[in-house]
């Protein structure tokens, strides 16, 4: 993918309505990774840069490009003709909130968020020691049929299937 990507990014160079970029999540980009929540590589994001939203399509260069085409203004504080009327609405009652509660509500819901994502990591941890354990029981258990005796009793039934002896 790296190679359409550094293609689709030359295509749009000093593209006045798209900006086509990447960074590294492993050395420089890494802080701005996590605010813009990826959580895997490659992830591709777009949308409004304070609200970026995962990209889902192909990634070849073909459907990237075709992605990208498609792109253009969205609904903003700056687009609000773009906006269908709820959107407005709620554009309009934010732009009426002083900036000191509008930073408060914007860090509640970042806390709603990070708790959702801690929510979900304290689960799956509890999911892997369960699996962990399950495991363990499962090797426990089968290591103690076989130490009964399994493996001699089919040999012992395979000889008497092929043994006329029996009556």
């Amino acid at each position: 993918m790296k190679p359409d990507w550094d293609k689709l990014m030359a295509e749009y160079k000093g593209d006045p309505n798209r900006l086509v970029g990447d960074a590294d999540c492993t050395a420089d980009g890494k802080e701005l990774c996590n605010d813009m929540g990826v959580r895997g590589y490659p992830s591709i994001k777009q949308g409004d840069p304070n609200n970026l939203e995962d990209y889902k399509g192909g990634r070849d260069f073909a459907s990237l490009k075709a992605f990208a085409e498609s792109l253009g203004p969205s609904c903003s504080p700056t687009n609000l003709d773009l906006c269908d009327d709820a959107k407005k609405k709620q554009i309009e009652s934010f732009m009426a909130m002083p900036i000191a509660d509008l930073t408060k509500a914007v860090a509640d819901k970042e806390g709603e968020s990070a708790k959702a994502e801690s929510d979900l990591k304290t689960f799956v941890a509890g999911l892997q020691s369960q699996y962990e354990e399950a495991t363990k029981n499962k090797d426990e258990t089968l290591k103690a049929i076989k130490e009964s005796g399994l493996g001699l009793m089919k040999s012992v039934q395979a000889h008497k299937k092929t043994s006329k002896t029996e009556l």
